[in-house]
């Protein structure tokens, strides 16, 4: 049997799956953890998450998802505050101090995946203010972070999102975000699926780890043909295009010891039986990730 223990399942990659029912999967299978999305979580409360994770013997790698910090209005910074305030207060109660932060897209999308707003005007645009923002509520937040021990994690995501999800593109830019805070409370999360075409990735990576601020490692592949809807083109491990061994030991060779998180987004995936798809994840990381995280990997 491979060595699963830094092997963790995010949940959105079982998406039928409840919580329970996520954790008792990736417990049977021998995962060492898990990582939870807010969803899931708000079903059953923040407290009885914490238990049944406890009780299945497993860690919590990461909580999905604060960010969304680009509003141009008060009411909409209020708004972002008061959640991500909320989701650190989660993050503290189900026992991980990785709360990852999707930062928002344009202001001019009101709903991701569709066509701008109407009334969107010229501002509304402008990618360079919107990163402001996202540093300006990073460090609103950060002090509150800091009191519940728990860590901002920049993600950058592919720029086929900076329209609708997510206005740092590389990991250089969610590094350059971070730069101002303390790597304990801010830091960021590698993601395969976002960063593998970047030609400064393994410089990215490196200063990453040299600043103290991996935070975590999420693996999934990037597939083709892309979807209707691209946010569910992601694939398993070893489906597509992605060179897991290389960019594992770049993340290896910081020092980073932390769990390895398989986050999915796909509609067969989704309808695959929970089981057969916790199987799947497994057989991808033991292949293509294990053998190349040094020591530290088992």
């Amino acid at each position: 049997m491979p060595d699963l223990s830094r092997c963790s399942l995010n949940t959105a990659t079982v998406k039928r799956a409840t919580l329970e029912e996520a954790v008792a999967a990736a417990a049977e299978a021998g995962y060492g953890a898990v990582g939870l999305w807010r969803d899931r979580v708000q079903e059953i409360g923040a407290g009885r998450a914490a238990r049944v994770v406890a009780d299945a013997g497993l860690r919590v790698s990461s909580l999905c998802r604060g960010g969304f910090l680009t509003a141009p209005d008060a009411a909409g910074v209020t708004s972002a505050l008061d959640d991500n305030r909320r989701a650190i207060e989660e993050a503290a109660t189900v026992g991980t101090r990785e709360l990852v932060f999707v930062v928002g897209g344009l202001p001019a999308n009101g709903t991701p995946g569709q066509a701008p707003r109407p009334d969107a005007g010229p501002g509304d645009r402008d990618l360079v203010a919107a990163r402001a923002r996202v540093a300006d509520r990073v460090a609103d937040l950060v002090p509150f972070a800091a009191e519940h021990g728990v860590r901002i994690v920049l993600e950058a995501l592919h720029p086929i999102f900076a329209a609708d999800r997510a206005v740092l593109s590389t990991l250089g830019q969610a590094l350059d975000l971070a730069a101002p805070f303390d790597a304990g409370t801010v830091g960021v999360v590698v993601d395969t699926y976002h960063v593998w075409w970047d030609p400064a990735l393994r410089e990215s990576i490196v200063r990453a780890g040299a600043e103290g601020r991996i935070a975590g490692y999420q693996v999934c592949d990037w597939i083709l043909p892309l979807a209707a809807d691209p946010l569910l083109s992601r694939g398993h491990v070893g489906d597509g295009y992605v060179d897991f061994p290389t960019i594992t030991r770049w993340v290896a060779e910081t020092g980073y010891a932390g769990d390895v998180e398989t986050e999915i987004f796909n509609q067969a995936v989704w309808d695959t039986p929970t089981a057969d798809v916790v199987a799947r994840v497994a057989d991808g990381y033991a292949r293509l990730v294990l053998p190349h995280l040094g020591t530290a990997g088992g």
